[in-house]
């Protein structure tokens, strides 16, 4: 199937043709026809897997029909509802790509930042409204948002929404939504506090569920290296050393160790930066516009900060820390290997965090291939009884994962 096949509008099949997009991904291919018939959805899928595409394109799709192409005072016809600030500016971002050929505009609200600007643009009048909860409430009781109008509304990432404790503001936010509209409702995950809040939400729906193991995408290389604590630093040095032209994603567990990994690679005259809740809404929107242009090279996330992150081209993932939650594994290494690319996601895993490990693989129903001997195996956990075994090297591709062994080699660069 190709997106000419969806029967949609000239200006948005225009567009994706010039993103390169030209087959959608089986939650956009499942979803989309689903809204175009004007259903409502619930959405199961993880990071990467195309979502705001599944949802935009419809939604774009709608409005063109309808004729609400800015004659006249614009109204907000459509809302998306995300947990963090970096996700909705990427949604925005995209919404501005699939519609450049229209005359539909979008704006994006979030806190952390002066709300004068964001308000001088709703006042101008908007088509399709993304926000964040919180900043979303503030001026809906301030009188500069009115839903008189809306037609569609979508919930993205709402087991994040939970995580980071926006779920009361969320049902505030429903409760003043009008009755007749179509709702689109995403959630990687599905405990019991969501499937109520998808409840309250949704009329009579349809549900797309794309698996985890699905998300983890045929395309991305994985690998794990066993490392001690005190050489996780060494070896990521020596991995970027080798990587220098490459866009690297690195995840830390948290805050503190994401500033520390910034500093130790600071040493090391590698240049990075960090995103995190404790980064000010202009530095974080500042290394990642650097990260997106390729004036730098590596940016270090926590793993919320990374909701919004979606890079063309991103090389490698490195998940610095394992992550204690199985499925956070899979939003990560999602980011990588995107549309037709391919990617890899190395992981160091140090002795206490084998379980995670263990999780990891259980979740994806595969054991994730060992990258075998480094230049810092001191300390290394021991693996089934014996180190773990040298991946087989292919040429010209460095540091690519395979479960096969190879003569008695220390792992290297290799030209």
């Amino acid at each position: 199937m190709t997106f000419k096949d969806l029967a949609l509008e000239p200006p948005i099949l225009k567009a994706l043709e010039k993103q390169g997009y030209t087959k959608p991904t089986p939650i956009q291919e499942q979803a989309i026809p689903i809204l175009l018939k004007g259903h409502d959805l619930l959405g199961v899928a993880q990071t990467g897997t195309g979502k705001t595409a599944a949802f935009g394109i419809p939604i774009l799709n709608h409005l063109i029909k309808d004729g609400n192409s800015g004659q006249g005072q614009r109204k907000i016809k459509a809302l998306v509802v995300t947990p963090t600030r970096e996700l909705a500016i990427q949604i925005a971002e995209n919404f501005t790509a699939y519609s450049q050929f229209t005359n539909l505009r979008n704006t994006v609200i979030f806190g952390g930042v002066k709300q004068a600007k964001q308000v001088a643009s709703l006042r101008q009048g908007v088509d399709i409204l993304v926000a964040t909860p919180g900043r979303l409430l503030d001026l809906m009781s301030q009188g500069f948002i009115s839903f008189r109008d809306l037609k569609y509304v979508v919930l993205d990432e709402a087991d994040q929404m939970l995580d980071m404790g926006f779920v009361n503001d969320v049902k505030k936010i429903i409760a003043k939504l009008p009755a007749k509209r179509q709702s689109l409702f995403f959630s990687a995950t599905m405990p019991k506090t969501i499937v109520e809040l998808s409840q309250k939400m949704l009329g009579e729906f349809e549900r797309v569920t794309i698996k985890p193991e699905q998300a983890t995408a045929e395309k991305v290389e994985q690998g794990v290296f066993f490392v001690s604590k005190s050489n996780k630093p060494k070896l990521l040095i020596h991995l970027l050393e080798q990587r220098k032209n490459d866009s690297v994603l690195l995840f830390s567990r948290t805050k503190h160790g994401a500033n520390r990994i910034v500093k130790t690679l600071e040493k090391a005259q590698i240049k990075s930066a960090a995103i995190h809740g404790n980064k000010s809404q202009t530095m974080r929107q500042k290394a990642l516009s650097a990260f997106k242009d390729g004036s730098l090279k590596v940016l270090v996330a926590t793993d919320i900060a990374a909701r919004g992150i979606d890079v063309d081209d991103l090389a490698l993932v490195i998940n610095y820390d394992l992550p204690n939650v199985a499925e956070t594994y899979v939003h990560r290494i999602g980011r990588t290997g995107r549309a037709n690319a391919s990617g890899i996601a190395l992981s160091f895993c140090m002795g206490d965090e084998r379980p995670y490990l263990k999780d990891i693989e259980k979740l994806i129903k595969q054991q994730v291939p060992r990258m075998g001997e480094h230049p810092f195996m001191e300390g290394a956990d021991m693996v089934d009884g014996s180190l773990a075994k040298k991946p087989q090297s292919r040429s010209n591709n460095r540091n690519r994962p395979s479960n096969k062994n190879r003569n008695n080699n220390r792992y290297r660069n290799r030209n």
